[in-house]
């Protein structure tokens, strides 16, 4: 690979084994075992590995695709579907997976019909909605009815245990009464199967806090983290923990500056739509230096959500392909093949991760 092709996408998979390391002692001091989620970079295969190699009990991701290529890379894990797994991709999910989450019964009996075919015992989680309102049993008559099922008529299936999801679409907080009503499903679920079940999921990095407080319900024993291992920033920058002991630069973008120019800061005609169709308003600051990067939102999405390390810049906003940035107040005089660094945000990096045109390198 040309290291000196941009937009360049750079890992540090040091760094990202120092965070991995450090989630994994706090969730395992309190007994929990942590699936190590590689969606949020686009299933990476290096960094799959990684999270094998560091101790995870799942590599998970929401995409079979990114199953399919930490396996073929060799990535040595069980490895756990964590979207709800449609129909149509039931053999394969059964075939690259070990364990999936599910909250539909005809799903279920199309994984049990495939796990049959392949001679394979699949393991399954039983969602619960806990009012974040995106997947799982709402009622819990009907959830107790399909753990009875899978527990004694889907015999090709394993009940591994329930889960839930929270913050993720309903941004409604994992506190530990809400957790607790999870725990209390499971129990429910437990008393009429005569046995416990292997895994109660508390949630993804969004019920991390939990763990960090030391208020995560007892028998909590598993979460899906992401953003919590790769990044760590939502931690900080939205819910002010202190995650001092983290990396939060394990990625770095770096983009070349293909124009650099003194021009108004504000268009000259008559204003109508972008390229995106949106209407944009400017504020006029008179003569600026602007420079402008070979990379756009088709490459992040999010113009407003990237991160310049030098803390001068401004990012001004972006078309398809060119991101346009203030540089007048920087101290140093960028000009054109100036490479320019900027730390992600979840948003921002499963974009660019799955961009063809940024090159991945890791150090």
């Amino acid at each position: 690979m040309n290291r000196n092709r941009y937009p360049k996408m750079v890992v540090d998979l040091k760094k990202l084994r120092h965070n991995i390391d450090r989630v994994l002692i706090k969730c395992q001091d309190q007994n929990v075992e942590v699936a190590g989620v590689i969606k949020g970079c686009n299933g990476l295969s290096e960094c799959a590995d990684e999270l094998a190699r560091a101790g995870c009990r799942f590599i998970a991701s929401s995409r079979l695709e990114q199953i399919a290529a930490a396996r073929e890379y060799g990535v040595q894990a069980d490895f756990m579907m964590i979207r709800l797994p449609m129909i149509s991709e039931a053999a394969d999910v059964v075939r690259l997976t070990e364990i999936s989450l599910n909250s539909e019964m005809e799903v279920l009996k199309a994984l049990n019909h495939q796990a049959g075919r392949l001679d394979k015992k699949h393991k399954v989680i039983l969602m619960v909605e806990l009012g974040d309102l995106r997947e799982g049993f709402w009622n819990k008559e009907e959830l107790l009815e399909a753990a009875l099922a899978v527990e004694h008529d889907l015999h090709n299936l394993q009940l591994a245990g329930v889960g839930t999801n929270l913050g993720c679409y309903g941004a409604v907080k994992a506190t530990p009464e809400k957790l607790n009503e999870l725990v209390e499903c499971a129990e429910m679920i437990e008393e009429k199967i005569g046995r416990e079940l292997e895994f109660i999921s508390g949630g993804a990095t969004t019920s991390y806090p939990r763990v960090l407080e030391g208020n995560l319900p007892r028998r909590i024993n598993l979460l899906r983290m992401g953003e919590g291992i790769l990044l760590a920033k939502d931690l900080q920058d939205l819910w002010g923990y202190n995650m001092s002991d983290m990396h939060q630069d394990v990625f770095t973008l770096q983009a070349e500056i293909i124009e650099a120019r003194e021009k108004p800061s504000y268009p000259q005609g008559e204003i109508m739509f972008d390229a995106f169709g949106n209407t944009p308003e400017y504020e006029d600051l008179g003569i600026r230096k602007r420079a402008i990067l070979a990379l756009g939102k088709v490459d992040y999405a999010f113009p407003e959500l990237l991160l310049p390390r030098d803390k001068k810049i401004k990012v001004l906003g972006a078309s398809s392909d060119h991101t346009i940035l203030d540089v007048h107040d920087c101290e140093k005089d960028y000009k054109v093949g100036d490479i320019i660094e900027f730390d992600l945000c979840y948003a921002t990096i499963v974009y660019a991760t799955s961009s063809k045109n940024v090159d991945i390198v890791y150090v």
